[in-house]
């Protein structure tokens, strides 16, 4: 939920960083671990998945209405 503050690890159970909520987050959706401007990529274990077609501050919710996705691109 929005203003909660959350924890985040690596794919080994390292922590990484402590990260507050800036808006509501559904069970198994992303949230941005640093700011993201317009036009970058976003990466997500590592890999690119996609493009921030609008910026999100770090905490929020990443997801259709701001994540164009790469996957099927050639």
């Amino acid at each position: 939920k929005k203003g909660e503050q959350v924890g985040s690890v690596t794919l080994e159970g390292k922590s990484v960083a402590d990260i507050k909520l800036v808006d509501d987050v559904p069970l198994g959706h992303k949230v941005a671990m640093k700011d993201l401007a317009q036009g970058k990529d976003v990466i997500e274990y590592g890999r690119v998945i996609g493009v921030a077609f609008q910026a999100a501050a770090r905490g929020s919710h990443v997801h259709t209405h701001n994540l164009k996705t790469k996957r099927w691109k050639v």
